[in-house]
């Protein structure tokens, strides 16, 4: 019987619609793990007797064809093919025979396609850790080029206390720091094997776990058989946390460039070829580039969100929700990829401006400096500040200006005048060792 929505369609097919989605898109970027995931496999299947020596051999060299094609482009999913795992398993039948259809023993698709999920989220966390990498260098580098160009400090969106360009550059380096340590521990969750686990319950098979988890690189094993099918969206959301944080630093960089580019501000500007007209107005320069950015990257901070409730009151095992979680987090991953790759490109063609601080609007930027210098004279700080305060009151504040960062003394770890860019690169270095 069919639906008041059918057209024609049997239930089955629109069932089979529904449910597979645009899963058979998205497992194109599992196809290169998932081959690797079985060549370990059948190894393992003939060091414990399930395959002949001869029938791996065969196997391999079918699977290794396989991969070559998928490195070459010339790879897809047949139409009426559900995912990747039966399209291999099809694609050895379909060239061996039965010997094909010896692969998949010891295993299931659930731990099949954790295998595939881990090892792709492993190599997506190693080619974000280099363009943090690349990012934090082209910031330290900045941030010492211009170490001694000053810039207003703002508070509550007020003028605050004098900054610097070097110390602005070098915060973003340090804060992708942090960023750094949560993408080790992304990878950490996601360097652990689950093949084995079969359907969560393990194997009547005396599978050797320790042997493919030395195949596959990885560091150590999901023991528990139910534990690695429960790491079925765990991992995805450590992932999706360590890519909030980045996204976290991203965006608000991009804010910062937004305003700074600013008619108002004008602190910063970049080539017009990196920037936006207006379709009416002649003088626009936008900054089309960093608000798209400041946008996106609210986008994948919410994907942590996102994924918690799409894998909110699941009791243990697998359940087809997770196949979901492809869908909003491979789109999250091309999305930071390129944020990052943008960031970069952008900051290498910066200007910034200099001589900022003689502006007569940045007088009262030097208060701080003011009540300072009356305290190193011996006059109490409470003192200090309240005639400081009156005079600024009474329109009276007449404080020397200061035009550079030696003028200011600023001594300290982390102040203007020591910015601290060798411990800062120090301790991105121990970040990411993992």
């Amino acid at each position: 019987m069919g639906t008041i929505w059918s057209k024609g369609t049997s239930a089955t097919e629109a069932v089979e619609n529904y449910t597979v989605g645009n899963d058979r898109i998205l497992d194109m970027k599992l196809a290169k793990w998932d081959v690797l995931g079985s060549k370990a496999h059948i190894k393992m299947l003939k060091s414990i007797g399930l395959l002949l020596p001869q029938e791996e051999e065969i196997l391999q060299k079918g699977l290794d064809e396989i991969l070559a094609e998928i490195e070459s482009g010339n790879f897809s999913l047949a139409d009426d093919i559900e995912d990747i795992h039966s399209q291999v398993e099809f694609l050895l039948t379909e060239r061996y025979g039965e010997l094909g259809k010896k692969i998949h023993s010891g295993r299931s698709r659930n731990d099949q396609v954790l295998v595939d999920i881990k090892l792709f989220l492993k190599s997506e966390m190693l080619e974000f850790r280099s363009e943090v990498l690349a990012l934090f260098h082209k910031l330290q580098q900045l941030s010492e080029q211009y170490k001694d160009v000053l810039l207003p400090g703002y508070t509550h969106a007020q003028i605050a206390m004098p900054s610097s360009f070097g110390m602005w550059f070098g915060a973003y380096a340090e804060s992708l720091c942090d960023d750094m340590l949560m993408l080790g521990a992304a990878y950490r969750c996601a360097n652990q094997n689950p093949l084995g686990s079969a359907a969560g319950y393990g194997s009547s098979f005396p599978l050797d776990r320790d042997m493919t988890t030395k195949e596959l690189g990885f560091a150590t094993l999901n023991y528990n058989s139910i534990a690695a099918q429960m790491s079925r969206g765990k991992c995805e959301r450590f992932v999706a946390a360590a890519m909030g944080q980045v996204a976290y630093t991203l965006n608000k960089l991009a804010a910062d460039c937004c305003m700074y580019m600013c008619n108002n501000f004008a602190f910063i500007k970049f080539p017009d070829e990196l920037t936006t007209g207006s379709s009416i107005m002649p003088h626009k320069k936008n900054p089309d580039v960093w608000e798209v950015m400041r946008g996106n990257c609210n986008r994948i901070q919410s994907l942590e969100n996102e994924l918690a409730l799409m894998t909110t009151n699941m009791p243990h095992g697998y359940h087809r929700d997770y196949q979901l979680l492809k869908e909003v987090l491979f789109p999250a991953l091309d999305l930071l990829h390129n944020s990052l790759g943008m960031a970069l490109y952008m900051l290498e063609h910066i200007e910034v401006k200099r001589d900022i601080l003689k502006d007569p609007k940045y007088k009262y930027l030097f208060t701080v400096e003011e009540v300072n210098r009356r305290v190193l004279a011996g006059v109490p700080f409470r003192e200090a500040y309240i005639s400081v305060g009156r005079e600024v009151n009474a329109g009276k504040f007449d404080s020397c200006t200061y035009n550079s960062v030696e003028e200011l003394h600023h001594t300290h770890k982390g102040s203007i005048g020591n910015l601290c860019t060798k411990e800062i690169a120090l301790k991105m270095e121990s970040a990411a060792k993992w």
